[in-house]
Parts: C-alpha cells; structure tokens; sequence
C-alpha cells in the first residue's frame, strides 16, 4: 500500500476490501487505479471487482493465492512492442491464458497548473514512448514511473504546476487534476492487447474461434527454426506472432514465445503440434482461449 502515492492510497484500500469480501469476482491488475489495466478489466470483466496491484508479480501473485480469481496483463502495444514479459512471468505461475481483450490506447496530459507551464511529464514508460513525438515537440521532459495512473497520483502529491502526467483520461478526475491536454499518441492506431490469466482449473467456452498461446526450444543445430515451422505450414495452421527470447547466459539455444490460431483439439493443430515436438529440446502450452478480434 505504500508504495502508492499517498492520493491514490484511500482508493486502493476500498477496491482491496470490496476483492476481499468477494475474490471469486476479483480480476488483479497492475498499476493503481485509473490505469489502463483497470480501463481493460471493466471492459472485458464488466462483473468483476478491479484489484490493483503494484507490479505485474503481484498481479499474478493474487490469483495464486486466491485473492483473486484471475489476472489482466498488459503483453504488447502496437506502437512500442512488449509491455509485460510474459514468457518469463507466465511459465513458472501454474497460471494459463484463458482469454484476451484490446484496448485502445488514449492518453491525456493532466496536472494543477496550465499546458504553459508544465517542464516535466511523469508517466510508465510505456506511455512516455507512445507519445515521445507529441513530447519533444513541446519541449517537455519524460520522467519514468511504474504506471499511468499512479503518475497522476503522483502529481497531485508533489502539487507543481511544472509536472504533470500522462495518463488515461478518466484518471484525471478520479484524482481531482486539470486535463491541460488530450490525443497524445503518436498513432490514432494506438492498441494493447492484454491476456486474462487463471489457474488451469478455470473453465474456457470453446465455442468459437480459438487461439493458443506456446513456448518451445528450438535445438542448436542449422536451420532448427525453419523445421520447426514446417508442421504449421504443411497443416495450415496460422501463426500470428513469433517471439524470440533467452533464458540464461548460454546463448546456446533461443526460445520462442508464439500465438497460432485454433485449438490442440483441431486436427491440424494437434498434428502441427506433433511435429514441433519432434524438431525442438521442448514445447509448454500456455493456454487456449477464445479470439477476441481476427488478426489480419
């Protein structure tokens, strides 16, 4: 709780204990409240009880100790890639993937004084990155914080006109700031996609289209990725993003993390599956959930 600024803190504790009267509708995200993952969890949960959480370990941490029953995570944006790394945060969690939601980025500029006089905006990286254009053009200084709305909070406690923050609208109100500016984004195209994380008991309706969310191993040996695409490409199975990443200072071997649409229930999938088994060191589902938005 203290690690929030002290604006946010009486808000915190009310969505605490309302989670805590009731964790079988608490959906735990990360950042303080009025940040996007919140904006995401009353979209794709409309039921649920929004849970802040500081970090996206304690996010997690809330579903595994059943404090919640599920987690909204951000994993990429459109405009500034990778948010949360999930293929490092999901694996070892006992959690899966069991749905995911889009959320359309806005951002505004919010703080005590006027546009004028604001020499520094506080806000996520994330957030800073989407509009560094609209930033350098104006001739204001980014200043990293952990999350958008709690930036906003964060303005309000250090009380300067010279610093705002840039965070979702809502959030200025909710902290009693001026809205000095808005459509901050250097993309009208700005998008999130967040994954809704639950333990594997959890039930998934599979009665639309699918997709399924894996990390697997490739060998160190010459053109061990190329084999390892083949059986998606022989069954028709579409993958819609490949990522790649280490684990460890070996550098011997890369690991991928990738979503392909589809179920390991369809035909095709199971056998592309099959084959990638056969052309890696190893292969982990993470889950299959339901298609929010068709890719392409």
């Amino acid at each position: 709780m203290d690690r929030y600024p002290a604006p946010a803190r009486p808000i915190v504790a009310a969505m605490e204990a309302a989670a805590a009267a009731d964790p079988g509708r608490a959906v735990s995200f990360q950042g303080a409240p009025g940040a996007n993952s919140h904006v995401a969890v009353r979209e794709a949960c409309p039921d649920g009880l929004a849970l802040p959480c500081f970090s996206f370990e304690d996010a997690i941490a809330a579903v595994q100790e059943g404090r919640a029953a599920k987690a909204m995570i951000p994993i990429e944006n459109s405009l500034f890639g990778r948010v949360a790394d999930i293929h490092f945060l999901l694996p070892e969690s006992g959690l899966v993937i069991i749905g995911e939601h889009f959320l359309p980025i806005r951002y505004a500029l919010m703080g005590l004084g006027d546009l004028a006089d604001v020499k520094q905006a506080i806000s996520h990286p994330q957030a800073l990155g989407q509009c560094r254009g609209w930033l350098r053009e104006r001739g204001i200084d980014p200043v990293a914080y952990p999350d958008t709305a709690g930036a906003a909070a964060r303005a309000l406690e250090i009380g300067d006109p010279k610093v705002a923050a840039i965070a979702p609208p809502p959030a200025a109100e909710l902290y009693g700031l001026k809205t000095l500016a808005t459509g901050l984004e250097d993309s009208d195209d700005n998008m999130t996609r967040f994954v809704i994380l639950a333990p594997a008991s959890t039930p998934v309706a599979h009665d639309g289209p699918m997709m399924t969310s894996l990390i697997f191993e490739v060998k160190n040996i010459p053109a061990a990725l190329y084999k390892a695409m083949g059986g998606f490409a022989t069954n028709g199975v579409n993958m819609t993003k490949l990522e790649s990443y280490q684990v460890g200072a070996s550098f011997a071997a890369t690991t991928f993390f990738a979503d392909i649409e589809g179920s390991p229930e369809d035909t095709g999938v199971a056998r592309a599956l099959e084959e990638l088994q056969f052309h890696t060191r190893s292969v982990r589902l993470l889950g299959t959930y339901p298609e929010e938005r068709k890719r392409g």
